[in-house]
């Protein structure tokens, strides 16, 4: 049947259609026939095809054309939907009545066709041509069996993993269809929380209230529960999900609807739980203004633009109707995919928007001078950065000349060039660090906050020792961790749980703050229209999460239990490693207690203290020295004389330090 089945969904399509239009003159034939024998019965019926040859002949006739024009041959039978349904009834009505006229008009009297004939025929027409193509749209499907499960001593194990779906709605039954028809799982209840539909059957399931999800585990032996309520909120989402957590099952989720409407996605793209869920924190509005005003009708440049944040923000600028957006990156690779992911969408939405993908490091000024002056750049976001925190702390010479240096030289160009609005983006981690990649980011802000301050510095490595016109607004953006960045906790726990485990927590006791990258971003593109520049923003990351207990919940999700002394047969171990070099237990979002609201609700403004920038040219001359000769012990001491609160916990890690006392 299997094979058969293949043979016919295989067919050319022409070839499919003369099938069906064969099929239809048989069952027109048949119908008509059929008329016949409910009309007269079997005692008193002549051979209705030789007596009424004509009619026989005329039916087709006037029935074919009916079924071609109403498109009954253009619907494919796996799709098969209400739409044909309706199609059938408007031709088969149609063609009735034309009969009818026919029958009226050229029936001679000695053989007389009885009225109901007609109606007969109309009626047996629907039904067979109508009931035929949606018992082949189930064979097509494969799906004879739908409703199997609720007939008592039938039931049948297909091999296909059995789910149940949360989510009676629309959503729901488009996934159950699309499962249905992909064959890869087979749905078998229905979850639902409203109830004026629980304890009924939709699409040959039955709806269960989640207080009952226990008896449906076991009365239809689900294993995966997949989210299709793609309209609720985020804390209603996470509801759910603690609920779901005592459950043997592996929950998943079907994509939004801004997903499915934009075409990026398709309800059948199962997906594993948004970790945004578990934080349950709905993003606030955004304020169309502030997203506004340092974008539209603008040139806008985003360093580190196939980064995590940068991509993000490359993404947001692009609606927000700038001129040109320069994306500017040292990595080929990642340049490349977020160009094609853009030059896309500019396609696809008719976007008035130039883009232009620029090869280089922030490393060399003159290159970021010349690029700014050529393209008459302005707005910068600076999101070029090393922010692994263990990968720098082992590769300090980089880490500084990446986060400070490129910092310095992206922040001098653009006040060379003239640029008006310059944004950084910043991190919790630059809050009292113990770890040089957080020194190296509050070192960034204190030169963007030195800079702020004087109306025309002498620059920073400028032999010269000419006074520039400062012009530009500098700005920094703080805020936590964002959910899927490269590097991110999540992606690394969703892989040791498919290897089996075990999963990797340095501390039993360590937090961190999360956010969306989409919800970062939009914040920083708020953030960076605020403020009169040397500002310091800090976005609300709501409560620290326990990493330990986000470990635990996706493994309760996944349908897994924790192994433990308590529970030796688990299935998952969590293990302990250890806090790495340069790791706290706990991040912060402030240095002191000094912050200002601001007009945004998520967004607030710090007071940080910071170095005249006479000052800071000589401790960031001091430590670009000491990096070149790789005295990294100097290096550590001016980082704690020039970032306030650095206290590095440990041995210097750099492997070139490391290597270089081996040989002594």
């Amino acid at each position: 049947m299997d094979s058969l089945r293949a043979r016919l969904v295989g067919l050319p399509r022409r070839h499919k259609r003369f099938l069906q239009v064969v099929t239809d003159i048989v069952l027109v034939w048949g119908a008509l026939w059929l008329a016949f024998v409910v009309r007269l019965g079997f005692d008193d019926l002549n051979n209705p095809f030789v007596v009424h040859f004509w009619l026989f002949l005329s039916a087709p006739v006037i029935a074919i054309p009916l079924f071609i024009h109403f498109g009954m041959y253009r619907a494919v039978m796996r799709y098969f939907g209400n739409d044909a349904l309706i199609a059938i009834i408007k031709a088969v009505s149609l063609s009735a009545l034309l009969l009818a006229l026919v029958v009226y008009l050229y029936s001679n009297h000695q053989t007389v066709v009885p009225r109901s004939i007609v109606f007969n025929y109309w009626w047996l027409s629907m039904v067979i041509i109508g009931g035929l193509r949606l018992a082949m749209r189930q064979y097509f499907q494969g799906d004879w069996f739908t409703a199997a499960q609720h007939v008592p001593f039938t039931s049948r194990d297909d091999g296909l993993t059995k789910v149940a779906i949360y989510g009676a709605g629309a959503a729901g039954n488009q996934l159950v269809a699309a499962l249905r028809l992909g064959r890869v799982m087979r749905p078998v209840a229905f979850i639902d929380d409203d109830n004026g539909i629980s304890d009924r059957i939709i699409s040959g399931l039955q709806v269960y209230k989640p207080k009952r999800i226990q008896q449906m585990i076991d009365e239809t032996g689900a294993e995966e529960l997949l989210l299709a309520i793609p309209s609720s909120t985020r804390a209603r989402r996470r509801e759910i999900l603690g609920y779901l957590e005592g459950y043997p099952l592996h929950v998943r989720s079907v994509p939004g609807f801004m997903d499915l409407a934009s075409g990026r996605v398709k309800v059948d793209d199962i997906q594993e739980v948004d970790i945004a869920d578990l934080l349950g924190r709905d993003p606030v509005p955004a304020q169309p203004e502030l997203l506004e005003r340092c974008i539209k009708h603008r040139v806008v440049l985003v360093s580190g633009a196939g980064g995590s944040i940068g991509s993000e923000l490359c993404r947001q600028i692009l609606t927000l109707e700038p001129t040109s957006l320069l994306l500017f990156d040292h990595s080929e690779y990642n340049l490349y995919c977020i160009l094609s992911e853009l030059e896309q969408r500019v396609q696809s939405e008719s976007l008035n928007v130039t883009l232009l993908p620029i090869l280089g490091s922030v490393r060399h000024q003159d290159k970021l001078l010349e690029v700014m002056n050529t393209w008459s750049v302005d707005t910068v976001y600076h999101a070029a950065a090393y922010k692994h925190v263990p990968m720098v702390e082992h590769n300090i010479a980089e880490g500084i000349l990446n986060n400070v240096i490129g910092t310095l030289n992206t922040a001098q160009a653009a006040l060379r060039a003239g640029v008006e609005n310059f944004v950084l983006i910043s991190t919790d981690k630059a809050v009292r660090p113990t770890n040089v990649m957080g020194s190296t980011k509050r070192l960034a802000e204190l030169v963007l906050q030195a800079l702020s301050k004087e109306l025309a510095p002498t620059l920073f490595g400028d032999a010269s020792n000419i006074a520039r016109v400062n012009k530009t607004r500098f700005t920094m953006v703080r805020f936590g961790n964002v959910l899927g960045s490269s590097g991110s906790v999540i992606p690394l726990f969703h892989k040791q749980i498919q290897a089996g485990g075990p999963l990797t927590v340095t501390h039993p006791k360590i937090t961190r703050y999360f956010m969306t990258i989409p919800e970062a971003a939009q914040l920083v593109i708020q953030a960076g229209s605020m403020g009169q520049g040397g500002d310091v923003f800090v976005l609300d990351m709501g409560e620290p999460v326990k990493i330990v207990e986000l470990a635990e919940k996706m493994i309760h999700l996944s349908g897994l239990s924790i192994r433990s002394e308590k529970n030796p047969h688990g299935d998952i171990l969590i293990s302990f490693s250890g806090l790495r070099p340069g790791e706290k237990l706990y991040e912060e979002l402030l240095i002191g207690d000094n912050v200002a609201p601001t007009r945004h609700p998520m967004i607030m403004r710090a007071n940080e203290e910071l170095l005249g920038w006479e000052v800071l040219k000589g401790r960031l001359q001091g430590l670009l020295t000491a990096v070149e000769e790789g005295d990294f012990a100097l290096v550590r001491q001016l980082l704690k004389d020039t970032v306030s609160g650095y206290s590095p916990e440990g041995e210097i890690v750099d492997w070139m330090h490391i290597q270089r006392h081996r040989e002594v």
